[in-house]
């Protein structure tokens, strides 16, 4: 029974086959959504034969995801439908069984009119067209596509790594990616800055490759190759370029003045790579050792720059004279010399500032015109001890006295 079943498919499978192959040599139109309609006429007219309802769209899926075809046939009635790979007319299904071998192609359908091709984790290897078939005869047919997109990625073994290369010489920094698409691939600086690139700044370098003529130490940087091709996501690398050149020196102020007493900086700049040894030493050839009470060494990097600082504090008369700032690395040595002169300290005068006195103004009187003495009252009057009682009214005494007077008077002009 079993043999039966497996050479009644197999007959199936080979008149499938046959007739996917016979309508592949006889392909005769090719629809605008890039379906090709294979077979010796379209019967799609005749009610009594099944015919497509839609189209096979073209399905466009990441590798690895699952994909899914779907064919739609009305008015089926007893025909089957089959599943065929056209590049290697390989039979995938036949009505409801599944042909082939792969474990990822599964069939599913739906009221016996829709028909489902599902591969899951799809390959590179499952991009081409897929047919739908009906065994009709003549074989009726549609086709879609299935388009499997591979993100970017980097080949690292044909990849640049970080590089060291001397100055002035020509570097060459390789990027390869794959992916499907093709993807683009880019240089840039991983800090943003402008390329010194064939005599012009530029912020990006198109292409796997980034050629720098005579390589200077302002192109040392990271650098970052850069792949995409529109399927998520891009991916980059990145390359350290560094160039190597003798120490460099530039001195700002190559003569300082101080006077007895006052503390002084001197200062200069180096630039090398790899990082030079930089120190101080006296015009003696005595080298400075920071740290102490006269002397404090400052160091400060930036990349291959390097600036140094020299401070002097409380300076004698042994102090003056010349200092010398040292780089060394293992492309050359370099040195520039500062000169400490004495100057005069500044001079302090002492001055007297002499206030005028300021004397009080003495008040003037206007004797024409009226003035009041501040007063309590009318002075009190003596009165002639025993007269009076000191416990009379002023008033009253007053006119004790006039009356008095008055009568001593008229007293002795009658004795006359």
């Amino acid at each position: 029974m079993f043999a039966v079943v497996v050479i009644v498919l197999s007959a199936i499978g080979q008149r499938v086959l046959s007739e996917a192959t016979g309508q592949a040599r006889h392909a005769r139109n090719l629809e605008s959504n890039g379906i090709s309609v294979l077979g010796g006429g379209d019967f799609n007219h005749d009610a009594a034969f099944p015919r497509f309802a839609e189209p096979i769209p073209n399905v466009t899926v990441t590798v690895g995801r699952d994909a899914l075809l779907a064919c739609v046939v009305d008015n089926l009635r007893g025909f089957k439908v089959a599943w065929v790979r056209v590049d290697t007319q390989t039979i995938l299904s036949i009505h409801h069984n599944v042909i082939t071998q792969n474990p990822r192609i599964s069939l599913s359908y739906n009221d016996h009119r829709s028909w489902y091709l599902h591969i899951k984790n799809v390959q590179e290897a499952d991009r081409g067209w897929y047919m739908c078939q009906v065994n009709t005869d003549p074989m009726r047919s549609r086709q879609g596509y299935l388009q499997v997109v591979v993100p970017p990625s980097i080949i690292d073994r044909e990849t640049s790594a970080d590089m060291v290369v001397l100055e002035s010489t020509n570097v060459s920094l390789t990027c390869k990616a794959t992916g499907y698409p093709e993807p683009y691939v880019m240089w840039r600086r991983e800090d943003g800055e402008d390329i010194r690139y064939n005599g012009e700044n530029v912020n990006v370098v198109d292409g796997e490759i980034l050629f720098i003529t005579k390589v200077s130490r302002l192109h040392m940087a990271v650098y970052l190759c850069i792949a995409s091709n529109g399927v998520p996501p891009s991916i980059s690398k990145r390359v350290q370029l560094k160039v190597q050149f003798p120490p460099m020196l530039s001195i700002p102020n190559q003569l300082e003045g101080a006077y007895i007493g006052q503390d002084v900086t001197l200062e200069c700049r180096t630039e090398a790579f790899p990082t030079s040894i930089n120190y101080w030493t006296t015009e003696r050839g005595d080298m400075i050792i920071s740290g102490s009470d006269k002397y404090e060494a400052v160091s400060m990097d930036n990349g291959y720059k390097k600036y140094m600082m020299l401070k002097i504090r409380r300076v004698n008369k042994s102090d003056f004279g010349s200092y010398k700032c040292v780089a060394k690395n293992s492309l050359g040595e370099t040195d520039g010399v500062i000169k400490l002169d004495e100057i005069p300290a500044p001079t302090t005068v002492k001055t007297t500032t002499h206030l005028p006195t300021i004397m009080p103004k003495k008040k003037e009187y206007d004797y024409d015109s009226e003035y009041t003495l501040p007063s309590n009252g009318p002075p009190p009057i003596r009165e002639p001890p025993g007269a009076f009682s000191t416990a009379a009214p002023r008033v009253q005494n007053f006119n004790a006295v006039l009356l008095l007077s008055l009568t001593l008077c008229l007293f002795e002009s009658c004795l006359r």
